[in-house]
């Protein structure tokens, strides 16, 4: 990774194209993501904020445009290439949390390990990174419908850090949580921060921005 960007975007444009007309989600962006940076995306619903994050995880691809990760172009990489990247290099954190139901909360970390390393090394694994998000070692072993939101968020961050992600992104990471857990919340990515990794997250709320080293502003698909 060194010496690259984690990410760019070359003048990248996004359009959908619906039955009523073409939307352009994204509007010639161009940016950088530098290692270590924590940057907050704000910006009214539908401006583009969930697009851009979707881009930078390799989720979609631009219409037009290009888009780097650690100096790779991702349009030159196969539907396999790609969900390595994702797995192995960037790691999301979702508003609705998006946890297996039927797992518990040691299986639902577990389970990106999985795919990469034995059962043994998945299991120390995800119980380190639950205990670094201040799990109870208690809830291990509850599912999600067991859980608070809080809790549950928890659980979603561990699982997104479980591979060691070079790229941290969230989306709303507070939208479903009370102002007190929210802030716990912020708080262990402040940390996550200060450890080195990079992060990029989408917020409508000042507060939660404030966490950020940067922000970007996005409306009608521009960055302004």
């Amino acid at each position: 990774m060194s010496g690259e960007p984690i990410v760019r975007f070359e003048d990248v444009t996004r359009v959908y194209p619906l039955p009523a007309g073409a939307v352009v989600a994204l509007d010639h962006v161009s940016l950088m993501v530098e290692p270590g940076e924590f940057i907050a995306v704000m910006g009214p619903s539908g401006s583009g904020k969930s697009t851009l994050l979707n881009l930078m995880g390799c989720l979609d691809v631009p219409t037009t445009g290009k888009i780097y990760f650690a100096g790779q172009d991702i349009s030159r990489l196969g539907d396999d290439d790609l969900t390595r990247l994702r797995r192995d290099h960037i790691g999301f954190v979702f508003q609705q949390f998006n946890l297996i139901p039927l797992l518990s909360a040691l299986e639902n970390v577990e389970f990106p390990v999985l795919l990469t390393a034995g059962r043994e090394e998945s299991r120390q694994r995800a119980t380190e990174v639950l205990r670094a998000m201040n799990l109870d070692d208690a809830l291990f072993s509850h599912r999600p419908g067991e859980l608070s939101g809080g809790e549950q968020q928890r659980v979603a961050i561990a699982r997104a850090l479980a591979n060691d992600p070079d790229l941290l992104l969230c989306d709303e990471p507070t939208g479903n949580l009370d102002t007190k857990t929210g802030t716990a919340i912020m708080d262990l990515l402040a940390a996550e921060n200060r450890r080195g990794k990079t992060i990029v997250m989408v917020t409508h709320d000042p507060r939660i921005a404030d966490y950020a080293r940067r922000r970007i502003q996005i409306v009608d698909g521009r960055l302004v």
